[in-house]
């Protein structure tokens, strides 16, 4: 993996497995990012970086974990929602602590704005948006969207794609195309298993904790061609 890698060997043990289930949707979101990053012909570290902010974009989730516990099924209020929207700069808060890039925080902070402006935390337009950030949105959005939610079940692939050109003016043009290339191009089966992901993810945890660098590199060795 070389520097960028060893960079970011942080001793902190975000990997449990309390938290399996949560960490397969940021594997799936970092897979994808890291492949838009790559068609976008971004460099080697700015799509290490992408990978690692997909994993991590949802961090700020753990510390409101406890106030939602238990409402997944339930409608929140406006407060409860307005409450639940500082998860992006509580992630971003807690990298930032840790020692990880401005890139990679400011990935995470911004991971939920617009390029109309009706995003969080700052109603950021365009190109005020930092394009790891652009990127992480698109991503997020259709592993979402291809995901069992307690409220619905996945959608598929074409009709995720139908409610995302629906609501396009939310994305970077040149990201979004970037990305539909991308699904139109590529296999998405091991992407969008995140059975398999949690399985796979829950067999590094039995190893013992294990660092959000050493599970990329584990991962990144395993996807090299023979």
């Amino acid at each position: 993996m070389g520097k960028t890698g060893q960079e970011y060997r942080k001793k902190y043990p975000i990997i449990r497995p309390t938290i399996v289930k949560e960490l397969a949707h940021g594997i799936a979101v970092s897979n994808l990012a890291r492949r838009v990053g790559e068609r976008m012909k971004l460099s080697k570290e700015e799509c290490y970086e992408l990978s690692l902010a997909g994993l991590l974009h949802d961090i700020g989730k753990l510390e409101l974990a406890k106030y939602v516990y238990g409402k997944e099924n339930e409608t929140l209020i406006i407060e409860e929602m307005r409450y639940v929207r500082r998860h992006s700069s509580l992630g971003a808060d807690i990298l930032k602590k840790k020692g990880y890039s401005q890139t990679i925080v400011d990935m995470v902070r911004f991971h939920h704005e617009n390029c109309d402006g009706s995003g969080y935390p700052m109603n950021l337009t365009r190109e005020d948006i930092p394009i790891g950030a652009r990127i992480l949105r698109v991503c997020d959005v259709f592993a979402a969207l291809t995901a069992d939610r307690p409220y619905r079940k996945a959608f598929d692939v074409k009709t995720a794609l139908e409610l995302m050109i629906e609501e396009a003016k939310y994305y970077d043009v040149g990201v979004f195309m970037a990305f539909m290339n991308l699904i139109n191009e590529e296999k998405l089966e091991d992407i969008l298993d995140t059975e398999k992901l949690e399985h796979s993810l829950s067999e590094l945890v039995r190893k013992g904790q294990i660092t959000i660098a050493e599970f990329l590199t584990e991962r990144e060795a395993l996807e090299q061609p023979v």
